[in-house]
Formats: C-alpha cells, sequence, structure tokens
C-alpha cells in the first residue's frame, strides 16, 4: 500500500494517557490509516527514531481572531506544536456585527486584550456580519492550523441593543432574541458561546463590557441554546456558584479559564472541593490555568518598569539601540537611579518580579529567593541599579517577569493534578506587547515532564490532546487511530523547550509584539500535511475552520472522568 506520509520507527504517544509504544504512523488523505507495523511505502518518510509521536496539541484559549487576519501561520503557537487553536474567548469576538458596529467591538478588542485597533481594523477583511459568515471569512484565509471559535457574549449583547448593551437590561424579546442569535451561530459553526464577569475588562470608555453584570436569566436563557446544541460554555471571572447553577439547570458544557491570585495551595484546596461537588451532581465543568508564573514581562526592548519621573519619560521614549546607549551613561543612570529611589510601592512589586536570563531558554523556576529585590539586596544595590546592570550585560535583550499569577510552581503542580484541569491560558494573539505565555506546551514538556516528572508523558499528552478535544466537542481530533485526523508532531523529548521572547514590530502598521520560538521539534503534521520542520513553516497551510458538529457526533463522555 502507498500512503502519502509514514513517520517511522517513533515512540508513540498516542493521546489516551497510555505509556509510549515504538511504531509507525502511516497517513493518507490527511487522516491516520494505520498505528503500529505499517507496510508500503509513502511519497514522504519521516524518520522518527529517537523521538516522540503524538497527536497536534490543542490550545483552548486563545485570542487569534484578529491576528489571523494578517498571519495565517499563527505564530508562535504553531512553534510549539499546536495544531488547533480555540479562538473568541473571555466573550469578545468580531462577530456578529453590523458593519456600522466595527470601530466599536475593535475598540472593545483593544481595551480588553491589547491588540491594537488599528492593526484591527486594518487586518481584518471585515466581509461578514453573521457568525456563520465570519467562519467562512477566516476559511478563505487558509490559516497553518486549524481554529476552532466561540461566539461572545459581548458581541451578540451589543449586536441586538445598542449602546444601551454596556449599562442597560434586556428586554425579554431581547434575550430571546440573544438565545436566538447564539443558537444560529452554533448551527453555523461555533463551538460554542463565550462570557466575561470580570469587572476589570473594560471598553475604551472605561465601562466594563457588555455582558459582564448580566442578570441569571439572560445567561440561562442562553445557556439553554447552548446545551440543546451540545455547545460548550466558556467563562471567565465567572463564581464558582454560577458557573454550578448553569451547569445543573441547563445541563451546559462549561469551560472557565482561571489565573490564579494569591496561595497557589489554598487555589488547589478550593478547586479540589469544587470539583468534588460538580462530580457529584455530574455536572461538566473543566478549568483551564497556567503551567507557569505569568503575568508582565520587562525590559529594556519592550516595557519599563513604571517608574514617573522625568528620566524614565525620556528612556521610554527612546527605541532599543539608543535606550541600550542611555543606560551605558553614568549620568543617565543616576537619574534613573534617583527617579526609581522615589517609589518605594515599585521596590515592592520588585519582590515578584524575577529575571529571565540569558541562557536560550528563559528562567521560569527560580524560588522566590531569587527575585530582583532579593538579587539586589545580595549585590548591595537599588532595584533599579540592579534592574539597568543586567539590562547592559544583556544587550538589552534581557527579560524579567512580574509574576502576577500562579508564583508558587510547587502549589501549582497540586492544582494542575487534579483530573478537571486543562494546562494553557497561554491568551496568544492578546496582550501581544505584555506578556508571553503562548510556549506553553513546550514547558509542559520540559518542566512538567522531563524536569519534575510531575506527569507522566501519556498524562501530559493526554491533557493537551483528547482531553481538550472532548472538552471542545471535537471527536476526530486528538488520538493517533486510524480514521482519526493526521494532525501530528514528531519531538526530542530530551531538547524541547521554550526560547527567549523577543519583542518584534511585524504587526500591521509596525505595532509591537512578543514572539518566541521553540526547540527539539522535528515536524508538526496538520491535516496530514508537513507545517513546520525543524522550526520553520514550510509554506504549506492545510489548516481547517473546525465547525461544531461538521465531524461525527458530540462526545457524551462527562469532564469529570478527563
Amino acid at each position: 500500500m502507498r500512503h502519502d506520509v509514514i513517520i517511522r520507527g517513533g515512540d508513540i504517544v498516542d493521546g489516551t494517557g497510555g505509556d509510549a509504544y515504538a511504531g509507525d504512523i502511516g497517513i493518507s488523505e490527511g487522516i491516520v490509516t494505520d498505528v503500529g507495523q505499517v507496510e508500503g511505502t509513502a511519497t514522504r518518510e519521516i524518520d522518527a527514531r529517537g523521538m516522540t509521536v503524538t497527536p497536534g496539541f490543542i490550545d483552548v484559549h486563545t485570542h487569534l481572531d484578529a491576528q489571523i487576519g494578517w498571519d495565517a501561520l499563527l505564530t508562535p503557537v504553531s512553534w510549539h506544536g499546536v495544531t488547533t487553536a480555540m479562538m473568541g474567548n473571555c466573550g469578545v469576538t468580531f462577530a456578529p456585527c453590523r458593519a456600522s458596529d466595527r470601530n466599536t467591538l475593535a475598540g472593545m478588542m483593544e481595551s480588553v486584550e491589547d491588540i491594537p485597533k488599528e492593526a484591527i481594523l486594518s487586518g481584518l477583511p471585515w466581509d461578514w456580519e453573521s457568525y456563520g459568515e465570519y467562519l467562512d471569512s477566516i476559511e478563505r484565509l487558509r490559516p497553518a492550523i486549524n481554529v476552532a471559535g466561540l461566539v461572545g457574549h459581548s458581541a451578540v449583547r451589543y449586536y441586538v441593543m445598542g449602546d444601551r448593551a454596556v449599562k442597560g437590561e434586556p428586554t425579554i424579546e431581547e434575550r430571546r432574541q440573544m438565545a436566538e442569535i447564539v443558537a444560529e451561530s452554533i448551527d453555523a459553526g461555533a463551538i460554542g458561546f463565550s462570557m466575561n464577569r470580570l469587572r476589570i475588562h473594560k471598553g475604551p470608555d472605561g465601562e466594563s463590557i457588555p455582558g459582564t453584570f448580566a442578570k441569571p436569566e439572560e445567561l440561562e436563557e442562553i445557556a439553554r441554546v447552548v446545551s440543546e446544541r451540545d455547545g460548550l460554555l466558556q467563562s471567565v471571572g465567572a463564581r464558582q456558584g454560577m458557573l454550578g447553577k448553569l451547569a445543573s439547570d441547563t445541563e451546559a458544557r462549561i469551560l472557565f479559564s482561571s489565573a490564579v491570585l494569591g496561595p497557589t495551595r489554598m487555589a488547589g484546596k478550593f478547586w479540589n472541593g469544587v470539583f468534588n461537588r460538580a462530580a457529584s451532581g455530574r455536572r461538566d465543568i473543566t478549568m483551564c490555568t497556567h503551567v507557569r508564573g505569568s503575568g508582565l514581562v520587562f525590559g529594556l526592548q519592550s516595557n519599563l518598569p513604571p517608574v514617573r519621573g522625568s528620566s524614565w519619560r525620556r528612556l521610554k521614549q527612546l527605541n532599543l539601540e539608543d535606550r541600550l546607549e542611555a543606560v551605558r551613561d553614568d549620568a543617565t543612570c543616576a537619574a534613573l537611579i534617583g527617579d526609581a529611589r522615589q517609589h518605594r510601592l515599585i521596590g515592592l512589586m520588585m519582590r515578584r518580579m524575577y529575571y529571565m536570563g540569558t541562557n536560550a531558554s528563559p528562567e521560569y523556576t527560580q524560588p522566590a529567593g531569587e527575585n530582583v529585590a532579593a538579587l539586589a539586596k545580595r549585590a548591595g544595590e537599588h532595584w533599579s541599579e540592579t534592574f539597568l546592570r543586567l539590562s547592559r550585560e544583556s544587550g538589552g535583550r534581557g527579560l524579567f517577569t512580574l509574576r502576577m499569577f500562579s508564583a508558587n510552581l510547587p502549589g501549582l503542580g497540586e492544582l494542575i493534578t487534579n483530573p478537571n484541569v486543562l494546562p494553557g491560558l497561554g491568551d496568544a494573539g492578546a496582550h501581544v506587547s505584555q506578556i508571553m505565555d503562548a510556549g506553553w506546551p513546550s514547558f509542559m514538556l520540559s518542566y512538567w515532564v522531563r524536569e519534575t516528572h510531575h506527569f507522566s508523558m501519556g498524562e501530559a499528552v493526554r491533557r493537551m490532546t483528547s482531553a481538550s478535544a472532548r472538552v471542545m466537542g471535537l471527536t476526530d481530533r486528538g488520538v493517533l487511530a486510524p480514521g482519526m485526523r493526521a494532525d501530528v508532531n514528531v519531538f526530542d523529548a530530551a531538547q524541547v523547550a521554550e526560547c527567549q521572547p523577543e519583542l518584534v514590530h511585524d504587526f500591521p502598521h509596525g505595532a509591537p509584539r512578543f514572539i518566541q520560538r521553540a526547540v527539539g521539534y522535528r515536524a508538526t503534521l496538520v491535516n496530514g500535511q508537513v507545517s513546520v520542520e525543524n522550526g520553520e513553516h514550510t509554506g504549506i497551510r492545510a489548516g481547517q475552520v473546525l465547525r461544531h458538529g461538521a465531524a461525527s457526533a458530540s462526545s457524551q463522555s462527562v469532564v469529570l472522568t478527563n
């Protein structure tokens, strides 16, 4: 038999949670046809001896809704083995949208997700009104990876209520219209519905975005049409009581994304209790959270620490080359240090700031005693002196991360062990000049599998593949088995890792964003075609828009057996 592709002699980790086994993968017409001992020849053979072969990774929390308009390769997630990404999280989407409301939705996305409005308006085709038409438009862009979308509450509410959507209450008829639009969106291919309950998510006018304070009856009416179609209800910021009630009353499948503030060990105990209560009621509730400390990234090449003072204002206005020249000047440094000494609160912030180093891979796992405040104390310096010195020594490339969330790695390990927790929350496509967490799959493999053995390779891969596919309602991806779609990763488990983040200016109009490459990936296949090889895109864009219910019957399993 002749195949399109045969992956030979790899250690197959098939996505079911089991141990690796040696074998081949046969692929024809984008489908896995054989697993094990594959006979015959192929148009393309990939030598996977000494490599791990897995299903492609699934990223359930991205905001690539805008970036897909001008970056069909969907970097950086595609460098980290992601073959399927879910867009439209947190209630903010670009559809449904009337032509007259484009500016409003673009401004909302800029304000909430730090995606430049100018790039959004000029970089997307804006040739849609309904959510189904939006998916049609994305399909025409020919993305390099598979994408699926959630229809957002903010867009739906604004479409129905106009400016009243921000503070007003919908009439009974308007509630019916919103539920009807969500139903139509899912019927047209949306994976489900997303909503926001975080007060800090504000529009350009400073008001919380539409839907943040929606009453339970509005959410329940929408959740029922989502549940009737076995769609997914995604939430950020909702209290667990609300999510539990929605799950009980409507039988909706729920995915909530949550960063962890405060002591992570306490969070682990809290959410374990939540999931235990969910199990007793057989409610389908899943959490997505970070796999490492997350927060704002600072450095000479990017954002500077928020010190008030004329010296820091002047430094901020310079490009990297001129900033580096400035911090090599003794008088300039004296002025910067003088201004920094006036602001004690910034000094307190340095207790959660960590230097990412100058090695090929960033340092994300330093203990609390290695924060910038501690480094400065040991060196007999003010924190600003330490920041400036390390910036000079790294040629301006050194970066610092403020661990705002999940700062306690051992505690985070307890939380993410829960079978109802998915790894991720990389926010790819959002906060593009502020954070860089899109490399989370590589960290999952390098730290939680290789370095700490916290997860077996089989279990880590299961969570990044079949468990995530189940939550999204995808039945033809996430496992390497005959008949499944051929989204595949081939990587060196001993080498896979994130590279240092780097600020580039490749968004429309030269807007900046962080990117982060990876090492250790031999090949990534999307729908049976090699999309990335040895860290570089091949130019093949074989991704598909994955529409709800298009592949096969929806999953009937319960989240608590994730």
